[in-house]
């Protein structure tokens, strides 16, 4: 295993080691004393979600107000990651990663984030250390946001898109 501290404060890129044989494959996917070993900072989540996707789904810009570890338990992503925080110097950044099952990723609160569906079934977990809770709000950003300009790899005619997330501001805006 492997923690790597990306060139935004408080986001960390950790690759998993993943343990295969003709029966499958195992791997680790979060062990908090290792991890904090490895140099990621403590976190004591307190709410463990799945959700699943198909090719296409397209999820985000949210700016959630908790930390945040996600990993796929199966398919693949491209996860694109905004600075928000307006304090740090790299405020209006954008950070972007091909996941599956050997690659997590750990924000802190007050990072953007979204990803793109790129496998017919993606199953996206991750843990939080805040309950989410009905209306609770926080900042979103519009995924075709022209100042962030994130390279999403699949065309726009293939994006499926909830009408929240279609109806985010610009990140001028937020």
């Amino acid at each position: 295993m492997n923690v790597r501290q990306t060139e935004i404060a408080g986001l960390y890129l950790i690759d998993l080691d993943v343990h295969a044989d003709d029966r499958g494959s195992f791997r680790e996917a979060w062990q908090a004393e290792k991890m904090e070993q490895l140099g990621l900072p403590a976190f004591r989540p307190v709410q463990y979600n799945v959700a699943e996707s198909r090719r296409g789904v397209t999820r985000g810009i949210h700016v959630e107000p908790w930390n945040k570890y996600i990993h796929l338990a199966a398919g693949k992503v491209f996860a694109a990651i905004v600075d928000t925080r307006q304090s740090e110097p790299t405020f209006g950044k954008v950070l972007t990663f091909e996941l599956d099952c050997h690659r997590a990723l750990f924000l802190s609160q007050g990072l953007g984030n979204s990803y793109q569906a790129l496998t017919d079934q993606v199953v996206y977990t991750y843990l939080v250390t805040d309950h989410w809770r009905p209306n609770a709000g926080y900042a979103a950003i519009a995924l075709d946001d022209p100042t962030l300009a994130i390279p999403w790899p699949l065309p726009r005619e293939e994006w499926i898109v909830s009408e929240k997330d279609t109806n985010n501001p610009r990140f001028a805006i937020i």
